[in-house]
């Protein structure tokens, strides 16, 4: 339990902070997961639409610290190059 009122109020945000950044990850993950079946059924076109789509959903969690921007970068290059040996 917080002490003082400056560290309730830091718990309370801490709080907050931590549903937003949940939700964000969550959203990311479902983009991220659109792509790994598109990879998995093998159609190569929704794959391909699917990483478009993931791409400024996984650079946004980067912006609001969500992500580190190299552990982004990865994801991306791992899953563009599954894509492009699809065809």
């Amino acid at each position: 339990m917080a002490n003082t009122t400056q560290s309730a109020k830091r718990a309370r945000q801490n709080e907050k902070r931590f549903a937003i950044n949940k939700a964000r990850r969550s959203r990311i993950r479902t983009y991220l997961r659109k792509v790994e079946e598109a990879i998995a059924s093998g159609d190569k076109e929704a794959a391909t639409a699917a990483l478009k789509a993931a791409q400024p959903e996984l650079m946004r969690g980067v912006t609001k610290g969500v992500f580190h921007k190299n552990t982004a970068s990865r994801k991306m290059s791992r899953l563009a190059a599954r894509v492009k040996v699809l065809g």
